[in-house]
């Protein structure tokens, strides 16, 4: 029983972690709200909506989507390139193969309309 007792305490801590930061934050924050601080931006011009009535186009979400995924790409390439001396001609195929997938996906969501933002 003594082998669960640290697996414990860091369940207490995790459970207990944001309870504390959420309290912690409520008491520090500022109560008074304000018009100013309802508008969604505070650089001094006078916004004709307000935030809730303003609508994003889905094309906006495709677009960050399409960068996360190009993104993590080059988690892959890195540690890749590291070990390319180690890898050799095996590790060189696979990294082709994984790059032409990449740009035939690139290449579909060009063709489709997916990176143009009107």
């Amino acid at each position: 029983m003594n082998q669960y007792i640290p697996i414990l305490i860091f369940t207490l801590i995790a459970i207990s972690f944001p309870i504390i930061t959420l309290l912690l934050a409520k008491l520090v924050r500022s109560g008074s709200p304000n018009a100013v601080k309802a508008e969604p931006y505070e650089c001094g011009v006078k916004m004709p909506t307000t935030a809730y009535d303003t609508r994003f186009s889905i094309r906006y979400y495709l677009i960050a989507v399409l960068f996360v995924v190009f993104d993590v790409e080059t988690i892959f390439l890195f540690p890749w390139a590291v070990m390319f001396d180690k890898l050799a001609l095996f590790g060189f195929i696979e990294m082709v193969v994984f790059l032409a997938i990449l740009l035939v996906g690139y290449i579909y969501a060009w063709r489709r309309g997916a990176l143009e933002w009107a």
